[in-house]
């Protein structure tokens, strides 16, 4: 990290820098001592202290207790086509989330899974940060408590109750983020071999995690409604599975909303085969009004809440959490400590504790769905130019799940404008069964830049 332009420890850092990179230099080479810089740099011995320690810290020289600074042995340069995804890597589940995580600086993400940083309340988490700077020792220092900060655990048993959902905060445990509340799950209920039912289509990382976990993945058909509730009791008579994983509120990537009827019928297949269910439910906020919620009808009794507030709030401060029944809680908590030594950072808890606590996150979600419902409106409409129509349209949230004209395979559109620097997202990342081939979810919220739709209609003509 540089120095800010100015500073007196940076400019001694610089001239240092400047130093080690005199050809001729060899590594092991001793550098002045603290008080013949300073003098012949005309800053005090203070100065030059802090400035080797940062060199140090980077690696750049070595110090030697009671020898001195010597230099380091060149790092070797870090090449961005070594450090980014092969382009020619195989479109799986994972594929989508590789190339949008280690995209190139300028490359476009319409097929990502998140908000721009510009959509995030920037000025609400500086903020908190700042309030953070402000907190006790213990709090920036030390471990958290097994089941996380009892203060947000309260907040988000309150908001569980505004959903229907009668949980204490004993019913609430803090994970580092979303998919480790998912991870944990699996690790609790699952041994591999079992059957795990998921949506088809539904969301890719949920097949990732499963096949790292050994299990047999069946997909059922979702609807506009939800699963196919013919298919879903179909499926549990057949293949028994031990688990089945869904969104709640907007469907990723269709943006489907669950019906009360298909829930009920859910429910009640999944009660007469013993199967327990995992609601992930990291899009609520987005969505205008509540729907159905499996855990509120359910009672905790056979369903599973998880969550995190990456979507929405910030995929940098990661913290997630689970809603269930007291004794899974119980078993979760030491099963997280068993692997993690905890869950959320306490500095991250108490950071989204603070924004959630305080108004601001309420103002931003409101303003947030009204920008998502402009940006849904007229990215449908660019899309329908070149012919590209959406499956439905959502009542909420950024994704858009749609039916590219007819003839075109995603991957193959995907592939060709991945070559331009536009990463999308093909359909068939997003189903078991591989299906889906000729749809593309799109993130609206990312689809701002008019040469995104100009390589897009290069692709659909590739």
């Amino acid at each position: 990290m540089r120095d800010p332009v100015g500073s007196r420890t940076g400019a001694v850092v610089e001239a240092i820098r400047r130093r080690l990179a005199v050809p001729g230099l060899a590594a092991g080479e001793r550098l002045p001592s603290i008080r013949g810089l300073a003098a012949s740099l005309g800053v005090s011995p203070s100065t030059v202290v802090e400035a080797y320690d940062r060199l140090v810290a980077e690696g750049a020289i070595r110090a030697r207790p009671g020898a001195g600074f010597y230099a380091s042995r060149p790092a070797a340069a870090l090449a961005l086509a070594d450090a980014a995804t092969p382009a020619d890597r195989a479109i799986d589940p994972l594929w989508v989330s590789r190339q949008s995580l280690d995209a190139a600086p300028g490359m476009l993400k319409p097929g990502c899974g998140w908000l721009p940083a510009g959509w995030m309340p920037q000025a609400a988490l500086r903020r908190a940060l700042r309030d953070l700077a402000r907190a006790e020792d213990p709090l920036l220092a030390d471990y958290g408590e097994a089941r996380g900060s009892p203060a947000l655990r309260r907040l988000l048993s309150r908001r569980a109750a505004d959903d229907g959902i009668d949980a204490g905060p004993d019913h609430v445990l803090l994970t580092a983020s979303g998919t480790q509340a998912l991870d944990l799950v699996c690790r609790a209920l699952l041994r591999p071999g079992d059957t795990v039912l998921l949506d088809d289509p539904g969301y890719f990382n949920f097949q990732a995690l499963m096949r790292a976990h050994r299990v047999t993945v069946v997909g059922v058909p979702h609807t506009p409604a939800g699963p196919d509730p013919a298919r879903f009791a179909e499926i549990l008579a057949a293949h028994q599975p031990r688990l089945y994983v869904a969104n709640a509120a907007i469907h990723n990537p269709t943006g489907a909303t669950l019906s009360p009827q298909v829930a009920h019928r859910v429910l009640t297949a999944a009660a007469a085969h013993d199967l327990t269910v995992v609601e992930d439910d990291i899009f609520a906020d987005l969505e205008p009004e509540p729907s159905p919620r499996l855990a509120a009808l359910d009672g905790l009794e056979r369903v599973i809440r998880i969550g995190s507030f990456s979507k929405t709030l910030s995929a940098s401060v990661r913290c997630g959490y689970v809603v269930a029944r007291p004794d899974r809680i119980a078993a979760l908590t030491d099963l997280q400590v068993a692997t993690g030594f905890g869950g959320p950072s306490p500095v991250a808890a108490q950071l989204v504790h603070g924004i959630l606590g305080d108004g601001s996150y309420r103002r931003h979600i409101d303003a947030l769905r009204r920008r998502l419902s402009r940006a849904r409106r007229e990215v449908a409409s660019r899309l329908a130019d070149l012919g590209i129509v959406p499956w439905l349209v959502p009542r909420g949230g950024f994704s858009l799940w749609c039916r590219l004209p007819e003839g075109r395979d995603a991957a193959e559109v995907a592939r060709a404008a991945l070559a331009e620097g536009v990463v999308l997202a093909p359909g068939a990342v997003f189903s078991p069964s591989r299906s889906s081939t000729d749809f593309m979810r799109f993130n609206v919220a990312q689809m701002g830049e008019p040469r995104i739709y100009d390589v897009l209609g290069r692709a659909l003509r590739h």
